[in-house]
């Protein structure tokens, strides 16, 4: 069964949470009502989330403020932010939007199709880590497993490391278009984080090519989960 990703949708007015979920309830994903800034500190303390949309007019904590303790946090400061606001200040209070950390900055109204997809990105990159955490976790297992049954040396079957490096090689490749899909016109952190992606990824196959029979054994190190 598929995992979904799930979305964090911060907002003070009911109707605006209401309005976002008719509009990103085509992507079938776990969507997470939070009506304070408050609220949703607590809603990132015990989940994860591929998305944050973020009304920037809220009472007690703004949408910056709010921002700003996401980032400070080493759980969530890498979670995209999507900044949603009512009114338009001008370029400094959307410059003001950026440095709180925002990946987008979207006045309202704004077009269904635009946010709908400017979102799907977003998830489909948290989609590939998680599927490159599962490829990490499983290759340590099957290490520390090989370890404890043969006194300290690694005795991985041939099949193993093939059927790790085949499930790697579908991500690679997932990565890939998901990079091309970006085009020249995305979003810079979107580019950045896909990115970041390629360079996990390029860090696990080096260390599934160092198991390799014939190169040492177990790699020094590998990719750890950020």
């Amino acid at each position: 069964m598929v995992q979904k990703a799930k979305i964090l949708l911060v907002d003070d007015r009911p109707e605006n949470l209401l309005a976002l979920e008719a509009i990103l309830s085509a992507l079938d994903q776990t969507l997470v009502r939070a009506s304070s800034g408050e609220e949703a500190l607590k809603a990132l303390l015990t989940d994860d989330f591929a998305v944050i949309l973020l009304d920037v007019q809220m009472p007690g904590m703004d949408g910056f403020e709010t921002a700003a303790h996401i980032k400070r946090r080493e759980r969530t400061r890498d979670i995209p932010i999507i900044f949603l606001t009512a009114i338009n200040h001008g370029p400094h209070h959307t410059f003001r939007g950026y440095a709180a950390g925002a990946v987008d900055y979207i006045s309202k109204p704004f077009d269904p199709w635009v946010l709908r997809a400017k979102v799907s990105v977003f998830v489909e990159l948290y989609m590939k880590n998680v599927q490159l955490r599962e490829q990490a976790a499983l290759l340590r297992l099957q290490l520390d497993n090989g370890e404890e049954g043969s006194g300290g040396e690694s005795s991985e079957p041939a099949g193993v490391l093939a059927e790790l490096s085949a499930r790697l090689a579908a991500v690679e490749e997932q990565a890939e278009a998901l990079s091309k899909q970006l085009g020249d016109h995305a979003d810079a952190a979107a580019v950045a984080t896909a990115a970041h992606l390629e360079r996990k990824l390029t860090g696990l196959r080096r260390a599934l090519d160092a198991l390799e029979p014939g190169t040492g054994g177990r790699p020094a190190s590998l990719p750890t989960q950020q």
